[in-house]
C-alpha cells in the first residue's frame, strides 16, 4: 500500500481504527479474534493503528483496547505506527505535564512499547491547549512520543497549539455527510503540514449501503443508536446519498464504502482515514479502498452530485 505523511510520520494511505474490538458497535469479539484481525490488517498492508485509553466495553475502565493492540502488534512494533489518545479532566494548569506523562506511561505499558508514535489529546477540557502543547513537546524531547495531535477541535484551537509545538495530526469526524472540516480545518492543516485523520469516514456504516431504515442495532454499547444520520427518519432522507455512492461503486467495480474512502483520498493529499470495524473481511475491504482510483472527471462528477444532495442529521465537532 502507498504511504502518506502525518508531518514526518509515514503511514499507510488507509489506517485502522481499532475501537470496535472494545466499544461502540455492540457485542465485542473475543480477544483472540481481535488480535487475529489486527494482524491480518498488518499483513494486508496497514501500518497505522489507532486506539485510545478510554476504549473499553461501555467505556467502563481503562485500556481494554490498548491491551489488544499491544498484544497484536508487539512482534512487528518497529514496522507500524501506533496512535493513542488521553483524556484530561479538570487538571490544574500547573500539573499538566506530570498528569499527561502518567497517562502516557499507562498507555506504554498496555501497548507493550517504549514509545507512542502519535499521541492525541482526545477532546478538549478546561486545560489550556498551550499547556498541553508544551507537555507534548517535552515528551517528544524525551523520546516517549514521536508526534502529537488533537481530536475534535476547531481551527482556533489548532492554531493556538501549532504556535507552541507543531502538530503531526488532527483527528476529527469527517465523511461525505460530515464535511465541516473542509471549510477551515483541512485547509489550515494542509498549509501547515499537519496530517488530517478522519474518524467515522464511512459515517458509522451509512455509506456502506448496508444499513436500511429497518436495520436494528444492538441495544448495549452501540453508538449507532445515537448517530443522527442513522435515525429511521434521517436514514430514509439520506438514501439519495447512499444510492449515489452505490452507483459509483458499480461503475468502479468497488464497494460503496471503498468509494467513500477513495473520494477523500483523491480530494486531499494529507488525509489518512481510519475506518473501524470488528469484522476481518470488512477491515480488508476498507483497506482495499487505497486501490480504488477515481479519475479527475469521476471525482468532479461525484463531488458535484454530493453538493446537490441534502444531508439529514449532523454530528459535528460537538458530537461523540
Amino acid at each position: 500500500m502507498k504511504t502518506r505523511k502525518l508531518r514526518d510520520i509515514a503511514v499507510s494511505e488507509v489506517g485502522m481504527g481499532c475501537m470496535a474490538f472494545s466499544h461502540g458497535y455492540g457485542r465485542i469479539p473475543s480477544e483472540t479474534y481481535s488480535i487475529e484481525a489486527i494482524r491480518n490488517a498488518y499483513a494486508h498492508g496497514c501500518t497505522f493503528f489507532d486506539t485510545a485509553e478510554v476504549y473499553s466495553p461501555n467505556l467502563a475502565g481503562i485500556g481494554h483496547n490498548e491491551r489488544i493492540v499491544g498484544k497484536a502488534l508487539e512482534d512487528v512494533r518497529d514496522k507500524v505506527v501506533i496512535a493513542t489518545k488521553l483524556m484530561l479532566h479538570g487538571t490544574h494548569p500547573g500539573d499538566v505535564y506530570p498528569t499527561i506523562r502518567s497517562h502516557l506511561e499507562g498507555s506504554l505499558s498496555r501497548l507493550r512499547t517504549d514509545r507512542v508514535d502519535l499521541y492525541y489529546l482526545h477532546r478538549m477540557s478546561g486545560v489550556p491547549v498551550e499547556k498541553v502543547a508544551e507537555s507534548m513537546g517535552r515528551l517528544m524531547e524525551e523520546g516517549l512520543i514521536r508526534g502529537w495531535g488533537l481530536s475534535q477541535v476547531d481551527v482556533d484551537v489548532i492554531d493556538r497549539a501549532q504556535r507552541v509545538v507543531p502538530l503531526s495530526a488532527i483527528q476529527n469526524i469527517y465523511s461525505m455527510v460530515e464535511r465541516d472540516s473542509e471549510k477551515k480545518i483541512i485547509p489550515y492543516c494542509m498549509e501547515h503540514n499537519i496530517g488530517f485523520v478522519p474518524f467515522s469516514p464511512i459515517a458509522s456504516g451509512l455509506l456502506s449501503g448496508k444499513i436500511t431504515p429497518q436495520t436494528q442495532f444492538e441495544q448495549n454499547d452501540d453508538v449507532r443508536n445515537w448517530v443522527p444520520q442513522l435515525s429511521r427518519a434521517n436514514l430514509a432522507g439520506n438514501q439519495p446519498i447512499v444510492a449515489l455512492v452505490k452507483a459509483f461503486a458499480e461503475k468502479k467495480n468497488a464497494t460503496p464504502a471503498q468509494i467513500s474512502l477513495a473520494w477523500m483520498l483523491h480530494k486531499y493529499p494529507n488525509v489518512v482515514p481510519i475506518p473501524g470495524s470488528k469484522n476481518k473481511e470488512r477491515i480488508v475491504e476498507n483497506l482495499d479502498a487505497a486501490k480504488v482510483e477515481l479519475t479527475d472527471e469521476e471525482f468532479t462528477e461525484l463531488e458535484k452530485s454530493l453538493d446537490g444532495l441534502k444531508v439529514y442529521g449532523h454530528r459535528g465537532l460537538g458530537g461523540f
